[in-house]
């Protein structure tokens, strides 16, 4: 009801008649006051009362209730010069709310009919407020209102010259051929802070990190020596026949697919022993080179012992490819073993690539992360080289990387997996899995911008955070948390801040970052943090950012430090972010469930 569609779009060109003057279809205004103001009304009839006097009946233009005004004829009034065919001006009025109970869904619309150029508005309710535009947060442009506030609209409509209209929520109809939903039902992890994701999620909670000193002979000689690495040797984990053909990260990502296999409630041995039809589920790994160290080593012995003393193993074990194969081959997987590298973004999309291929019935259940070893000399010196490393030590105790921090001076190189197993919801509820959240969406963008450095902009963060949000079915008044990817580095920090300020608003929900714990997983950060990011909804509790002991006043966020916070409740979405080298972006979306 934006317009009468029988009002002609001719300029209103308000002059002063007589009311005896006055003719059925006029627009009037009793004042000039009025006029200014906009608050015309339709004349409907006109009706002698008296030699003196003439009877009005009055309409708004767009629609409204009449009412009666009684003029003398010679009392001064306002047409608007623009006639109206009174017989298309709908009678209308709008009932009261004050017995209606209001869900989330629900649309309020409101018009202001007494202006003949009025534009409907529309309200919907989210989270027990009422908002102009779900998706317009940001920047503090859009007005919400509250349950009494839309019930005062309605009591007041027809005496203000608005027309309200309550629209309930839409009852939920299935539709056969929709996506299916994808929830997450194991987590498995192998990072700096132990072994196992309860070992990383207590270590988040406690608020330490797993940094140390690079302490072996081969890193003598670099500028900087501390790193993110897994306390134990993953090898000694496995047997040793299998880990001998695995290398470094194969042997991770195998000990944390493991890990979320069993905590899904599937049997060990593989998809076989668990009952699975092996055809229906994949693996869907992120990386960015796997292992760097095998092809370095390679070229050692080439160059020591000549062609003999390269092994065969060299090249299967070199490409990034090897950690999804070798979690294919330890569970009998044959669905599909994918790779994803898209640099320090790998593993986030690794991740939203299982959810679609479960979504679209390609598979039903899936593995998926990211796994990295790439704590080399080479790399370690490569990283130096670019000024990207925090040149921070231990000595004080405290994290020398540090997301957000006014003292942020760069990341901190790292390694690890995190796993995640996914599920078509029918397929998980049918055989009883315990469920952490839904993996509701994701999104991808590109910056364009530099092969290194981050779009000072955010503009293509913000794209890949809308797209996420939108993927997940959701709006931005749904984001509840974000798991940052903030590096610690002076650039990176301010471009994501930037975006999440723009798309969340300023300082929007509370916001965490993993690497002041970590380090950066590089290609198996996402992973990790998607592991995080559900036992965070699981939970109901946000982990503090380590090494942040001042936050950056230009970041302009909630950075949760300090010790731990309870999850805010109204709203169901957290976001895990990964950005990458080369201008990758990717945003997991992931929902709360109730069960």
């Amino acid at each position: 009801m934006s317009h009468s569609s029988e009002m002609p779009q001719v300029p209103i060109n308000p002059h002063t008649v007589t009311a005896a003057e006055v003719v059925p279809g006029d627009l009037l205004a009793l004042t000039q006051a009025q006029a200014e103001q906009r608050q015309w009304c339709v004349v409907m009839h006109t009706l002698p009362e008296s030699p003196e006097t003439i009877r009005v009946t009055l309409r708004p233009p767009l629609g409204g209730p009449d009412r009666d005004e009684v003029l003398e004829r010679g009392q001064q009034v306002v047409v608007a010069g623009r006639r109206v065919d009174a017989a298309a001006v709908p009678s209308v009025s709008s009932p009261r709310l004050d017995a209606v109970t209001f869900r989330d869904g629900d649309r309020v619309t409101r018009l202001r009919a007494v202006d003949p150029e009025g534009v409907e508005v529309t309200y919907q309710r989210r989270w027990g407020v009422w908002h102009q535009d779900l998706d317009a947060v940001a920047a503090g442009g859009a007005e919400t209102v509250s349950d009494d506030v839309v019930r005062g609209w309605a009591a007041d409509a027809d005496h203000e010259g608005y027309v309200v209209r309550h629209h309930a929520r839409p009852a939920r109809e299935t539709v056969p051929a929709a996506p299916r939903r994808v929830v997450v039902t194991g987590l498995g992890a192998i990072t700096p802070l132990g072994v196992g994701a309860d070992e990383l999620w207590q270590g988040l909670l406690d608020g330490r990190h797993g940094i140390r000193e690079l302490e072996d002979e081969e890193f003598d000689g670099l500028p900087v020596r501390v790193a993110g690495r897994v306390p134990v040797d993953p090898a000694s984990l496995l047997p040793r026949a299998a880990a001998r053909r695995m290398n470094r990260a194969a042997q991770m990502a195998v000990l944390a697919a493991r890990e979320a296999w069993a905590d899904a409630g599937f049997t060990a041995g593989g998809t076989v022993e668990s009952g699975l039809d092996p055809e229906r589920v994949g693996v869907s790994l992120g990386a960015i080179l796997g292992d760097a160290s095998i092809l370095v080593g390679g070229d050692r012995k080439l160059r020591e012992k000549g062609p003999r003393g390269v092994s065969p193993l060299t090249t299967p074990m070199t490409v990034p490819s090897q950690a999804a194969a070798q979690v294919s081959l330890d569970l009998h997987i044959t669905g599909e073993a994918r790779t994803v590298t898209s640099a320090c973004a790998s593993g986030t999309e690794a991740i939203g690539e299982a959810i679609d291929r479960i979504r679209y019935g390609r598979v039903d259940v899936a593995l998926a992360g990211g796994a990295e070893a790439v704590v080399t000399p080479a790399i370690m010196a490569s990283f130096s080289a670019m000024r990207a490393l925090s040149d921070l030590g231990l000595e004080d105790g405290d994290s020398p990387s540090r997301p957000f921090a006014k003292d942020r001076a760069g990341f901190v190189n790292g390694e690890g997996a995190g796993l995640l197993v996914l599920e078509s919801e029918e397929h998980a509820l049918a055989r009883g899995a315990r469920i952490y959240c839904e993996a509701a969406g994701w999104g991808l963008s590109a910056d364009a911008h530099h092969m290194a450095a981050p779009d000072p902009s955010g503009s293509g963060v913000a794209l890949a955070l809308r797209r996420a949000v939108r993927d997940a079915g959701g709006h931005v008044v749904d984001v509840v948390h974000v798991n940052a990817h903030a590096t610690a580095t002076v650039e990176g920090d301010l471009a994501e801040a930037g975006a999440l300020r723009a798309v969340l608003g300023q300082p929007g929900v509370p916001v965490t970052a993993l690497k002041g714990h970590l380090g950066h997983l590089q290609g198996a950060a996402g992973g990790v943090e998607a592991v995080a990011a559900a036992l965070t909804l699981r939970h109901g509790v946000v982990p503090p950012t380590v090494g942040c002991a001042e936050v950056d006043e230009a970041i302009g966020l909630d950075v949760v430090t300090g010790k731990p916070r309870p999850l805010p409740g109204e709203g169901d979405l957290v976001l895990s972010n990964s950005f990458g080298f080369g201008g990758h972006n990717a945003v997991l979306a992931l929902r709360r469930v109730n069960q």
